[in-house]
């Protein structure tokens, strides 16, 4: 499969969706690519609107009496799957919406799919939303609203669980439907997957090319940098200071890793343990393997109290000398 290449702005959104869902980034983007081809909007009435599919067999079951006549003889419902056809334009389909809305607002806006998820209207009330209108919003609220709507079902639907795991299989079987191997909807997603590790971590982490750390250096960049060797199950301190034992086992991961053993951490350093440790969090279920924080570590109040000690203790001493 080749996948397509992500806009900025929505390489953005999934990340900040798969930050609250616990999720690998690429994991989300390999979703979005399988189900939209990585396009999210088309120009309609001169605005930027959500790709979207008209079910007519989802419309049919809505309607009843009058309403289902008028419907079924425009052309715009029909009891079996696949027998009202959409138009290959997103304008033609819009205007196909609206035509069924004129008949019947609910069941025209449910009987759509909206996004880059392809989310059915239908399941509003199940994903929590007050009204179908208000699904809708969110799907017509830019690329962050349909990434949000995407989100939303895959983790009401239990399948976040399946996207840490790696498990596509299981995935594309809930997200898709039992007939999902037609498609190779599974194999088409584990593709996207590994196309769009590597890249999501250049583009989620661009800071760490301006970082360079040595030994001798200390502070919360330090600190940041141990954990995360500590993720990949290097035995090291957590304190924040990079000292002897930090810059050994910085060395080790760059020869485990086919770097430059230079003992310094810079932007193809950083690169590579942030793609590791994105890996190792995939293949872990998204969890921290350095478990807890440190307890090594002074909170910044045991600092300040241990400050107000040293400071008493000296009072305390001076005196004592001039007694």
């Amino acid at each position: 499969m080749v996948v397509p290449k992500l806009a900025a702005p929505l390489v953005e959104a999934i990340g900040r969706e798969a930050k609250r869902l616990d999720l690998s980034p690429a994991a989300l983007a390999a979703v979005v690519a399988v189900e939209s081809g990585g396009r999210l909007s088309a120009r309609v009435a001169g605005r930027d609107e959500p790709l979207i599919r008209f079910e007519g067999h989802y419309f049919d079951r809505r309607l009843a009496g009058r309403a289902r006549a008028i419907a079924r003889e425009a052309g715009l419902a029909h009891p079996r799957a696949g027998a009202v056809k959409n138009p290959r334009s997103q304008a033609a389909r819009w205007t196909m919406l609206e035509r069924a809305a004129a008949i019947h607002h609910v069941a025209a806006y449910e009987s759509c799919s909206w996004g880059c998820g392809q989310v059915m209207g239908s399941h509003w009330r199940w994903l929590g939303y007050p009204s179908v209108d208000a699904l809708v919003a969110d799907a017509r609220n830019g690329i962050g609203g349909q990434v949000r709507l995407m989100g939303r079902f895959i983790a009401r639907a239990g399948l976040d669980d399946a996207l840490r795991r790696q498990d596509f299989r299981a995935f594309a079987k809930g997200y898709n439907g039992p007939a999902y191997a037609k498609n190779a909807y599974d194999t088409k997603l584990e593709a996207a997957f590994g196309a769009y590790q590597r890249s999501f971590v250049k583009a989620l982490a661009p800071k760490t090319k301006t970082i360079t750390l040595r030994r001798g250096m200390d502070g919360p960049a330090v600190h940041k940098m141990q954990r995360d060797l500590t993720v990949l199950g290097y035995d090291l301190r957590v304190d924040g200071r990079f000292g002897p034992q930090t810059d050994a086992v910085l060395k080790r991961f760059q020869a485990d890793h086919d770097l430059v053993i230079d003992g310094i951490a810079g932007p193809r350093t950083f690169a590579e343990l942030v793609r590791a440790t994105a890996s190792q969090t995939a293949r872990s279920g998204g969890k921290d393997d350095s478990g807890a924080e440190d307890a090594s570590i002074p909170s910044s109040v045991g600092w300040a109290l241990l400050t107000l000690l040293y400071a008493v203790l000296q009072r305390v001493f001076a005196r004592t000398r001039l007694d």
